[in-house]
């Protein structure tokens, strides 16, 4: 039959068997170019290297023996058929059985042609890699251009806020700017008028005497105070008043309290303004360092 022909042709070029068969099938047996063709193409298919059942009655190189009983007369053509593709024709009509180099010559032919084949397909996968590189170059470039625009629009906007936050800011600096002026003119209104009112129910002013003449020589020098007066306001509300020597400690006074106010509690020293509670390590100074020249006033505080 052809088929076996076509299927021994493969298996010459270096085929398997398992993939013949399947490419002989699977073309109907149109031809050894379009068995390669399928071969080539379905190259990578995971079950290519499986054995090929094919379905009840088309098993390849034979028939099934239904088909030997009911015609055996088509049995007996098909083998006449078989020996004639392994035939070639001779110069006179005829034909004759191919030798070995003849075969040998159809087999390189048959692999010259596949591998025309399979550099068309390799240029054309090659050219289908280059076009889905242009399509991911493109997709990249779209993608980054995204990007960029994206990122844009965020600087924009920020941009924006940056400038409606200074808006805003300058705005209220203004508004705190009117308010002051507005103040301002309104105490002037107010203090200014009344001056004016006072001014005017006020009596005149008596004679001022002229201001002293430049060569009266310096200021007087400011007085050093060798005394200095204390009044004492006690728990009970009374005060005592006594006058002590600059350069006496603290804690004179603090014995001249104990001594004429009537209390045996224990207390410390204050001053009132501005407010100072004044310590142990304080009794040991002068009134003058502690600022109570010439007159001071302290106050008794429990301790």
């Amino acid at each position: 039959m052809a088929e076996c022909t076509t299927l021994d042709s493969l298996l010459e070029m270096g085929f398997g068997r398992n993939r013949a068969e399947r490419a002989v099938a699977h073309t109907g047996n149109q031809g050894i170019e379009i068995a390669m063709d399928w071969l080539m193409e379905h190259e990578n298919d995971p079950d290519i290297d499986e054995p090929y059942v094919p379905p009840a009655g088309n098993i390849i190189g034979a028939v099934s023996d239904q088909q030997s009983a009911a015609e055996p007369a088509l049995e007996s053509t098909e083998a006449t058929g078989d020996a004639m593709e392994a035939m070639i024709e001779d110069g006179h009509g005829g034909k004759r059985p191919m030798t070995e180099e003849e075969r040998n010559q159809q087999v390189k032919r048959l692999e010259e042609l596949m591998r025309v084949k399979q550099e068309e397909r390799r240029e054309r996968e090659r050219k289908d890699e280059v076009e889905r590189e242009k399509q991911r170059r493109k997709q990249g470039q779209e993608l980054l251009q995204i990007k960029q625009k994206l990122q844009e629009d965020e600087m924009k906007k920020l941009a924006d806020d940056r400038r409606r936050e200074k808006m805003e800011d300058r705005l209220a600096k203004q508004r705190v700017r009117d308010k002051i002026a507005r103040d301002r003119e309104e105490r002037a209104m107010k203090f200014g008028g009344g001056s004016s009112e006072a001014a005017a129910t006020s009596p005149p002013p008596e004679a001022t005497s002229p201001p002293p003449s430049d060569n009266q020589g310096p200021p007087p020098a400011k007085k050093d105070y060798d005394e200095c007066r204390i009044q004492v306001r006690l728990i009970d509300g009374s005060a005592l008043t006594a006058t002590f020597k600059a350069q006496e400690p603290l804690a004179a006074v603090r014995v001249y309290v104990q001594m004429n106010g009537g209390s045996d509690q224990d207390f410390t020293l204050l001053s009132p303004y501005p407010r100072r509670v004044y310590t142990e390590l304080d009794m040991e100074k002068p009134l003058r360092e502690l600022g109570l020249v010439p007159s001071a006033v302290l106050v008794v505080m429990k301790k």
